[in-house]
């Protein structure tokens, strides 16, 4: 599996964000919650937030909501995503 993604280190948390499609959020905290479950291996120890655009290319967060509030405030550019294979 390949996906884009990052470990991020802010404030004394370590936490991982990947990307994933618009849908899987939208479908509500079961689906997400099992994107976050089958990423968690690839991050062990760490918590997973999951990305997604919309069509105008604005992320939504989902995850922790300590950090998916950080994130929001977070200009997407900055943050240095990766390709990950697993």
């Amino acid at each position: 599996m390949t996906f884009q993604g990052v470990v991020i280190r802010e404030q004394g948390v370590t936490f991982a964000v990947v990307v994933v499609k618009k849908h899987v959020i939208d479908g509500g905290s079961t689906e997400a919650g099992r994107a976050v479950a089958a990423f968690q291996p690839a991050f062990p120890g760490l918590p997973v937030v999951l990305m997604a655009q919309d069509h105008q290319g604005t992320p939504t967060y989902y995850g922790r909501p300590d950090i998916a509030r950080f994130l929001a405030s977070v200009p997407l550019e900055a943050i240095p995503w990766k390709q990950y294979t697993v």
